[in-house]
């Protein structure tokens, strides 16, 4: 009990500490803070992915992700914190990250699957930054996705980095799940992949923050 308290704590001074490094760059830099704020998502969730190795409850889990919550909506409201809250558009995806950390791991508890929890949390904190990143920076050859006279707020080859770089991470982290490599990794790797790009294509103001992993989490309870 007192180790376990003891990493929480470490986490949490980890965060801060991540946070405060961001935050740093942000202003010394001047760097834009769509991308202060993607590496961030990036870190912290990443962060994240040895949680059922350390956590054995999800109780630790809701009260890290409250404070979390609760930092985010006070820095948002007193105008700090910018690196994170300072982008053009308009924007969930911080409040709902720490929900669906919380969530995630809340099934994968409730299921006694550590895989449940880490493959949605390597997809979240990996492929979403680089869709993102990759699709703002790009003009050439890419443009907005225009399906069915719709036209999506994401790009081809954003949508295509999270497709490509989701189903690699969903072989490797499949097969050492279930320590084959055959017909099953291969198409339950797809099948992830292509649920998961679909969920963060029709998904809007951040909500593929929680919409991805929760994708990722049906289809390994329905197939696996």
């Amino acid at each position: 009990m007192n180790n376990i308290i003891v990493l929480s704590f470490v986490y949490l001074v980890g965060i801060v500490l991540l946070l405060a490094f961001n935050e740093l760059n942000y202003r010394r830099f001047k760097i834009k803070g769509e991308f202060t704020r993607k590496f961030a998502h990036f870190a912290a969730t990443l962060a994240t992915v040895p949680f059922p190795y350390i956590f054995p409850s999800h109780w630790y889990i809701l009260v890290l992700a409250l404070l979390f919550f609760a930092v985010l909506f006070i820095t948002q409201y007193s105008k700090q914190l910018k690196s994170i809250h300072d982008i053009d558009r308009k924007s969930i995806g911080s409040y709902l990250l720490p929900l669906s950390i919380y969530l995630t791991f809340l099934i994968s508890c409730e299921l006694n699957s550590k895989i449940l929890y880490i493959l949605p949390m390597l997809i979240l904190a990996i492929c979403d930054p680089m869709a993102a990143i990759l699709g703002m920076n790009i003009e050439k050859f890419n443009g907005r996705i225009n399906l069915f006279g719709y036209k999506f707020n994401k790009t081809w080859l954003g949508s295509g980095a999270f497709l490509l770089t989701s189903f690699v991470i969903s072989i490797i982290a499949l097969y050492f799940n279930r320590e084959l490599f055959d017909l099953k990794t291969f198409w339950l790797a797809f099948s992830i992949a292509l649920i998961s790009t679909l969920a963060e294509l029709i998904s809007w103001r951040g909500s593929d923050n929680l919409t991805i992993p929760l994708s990722v989490v049906l289809i390994l309870v329905l197939f696996l």
